[in-house]
């Protein structure tokens, strides 16, 4: 989204008015057009928001596409516990 001083048109965000500068007068029709949009924008955002986390939050997709990394390190896990207690077992 752009600043845009004319107000808000296209997806435009209107330009911050600087301290002591009045702001341009808006209709009521143009202020609930830009409540409208931007409340389909917020709506959009929300919606892809809630799809990224359910994605990142899906553990057995993340086990089907990372299957491989996982026995491997399942195996080195193995390796490392039977290892050490193979090592308990000498010393002790």
């Amino acid at each position: 989204m752009s600043a845009s001083p004319e107000g808000v048109t296209g997806g435009t965000v209107p330009a911050p008015v600087p301290a002591g500068a009045s702001a341009p007068q808006r209709s009521s029709d143009q202020i609930r057009r830009d409540v409208e949009l931007r409340r389909g924008e917020l709506a959009g955002s929300v919606e892809l928001l809630r799809r990224r986390v359910g994605e990142l939050t899906d553990w057995r997709r993340h086990l089907r596409e990372h299957r491989t990394e996982i026995v491997a390190g399942a195996a080195v896990a193995g390796f490392v516990v039977g290892g050490l207690i193979a090592l308990r077992r000498r010393r002790g």
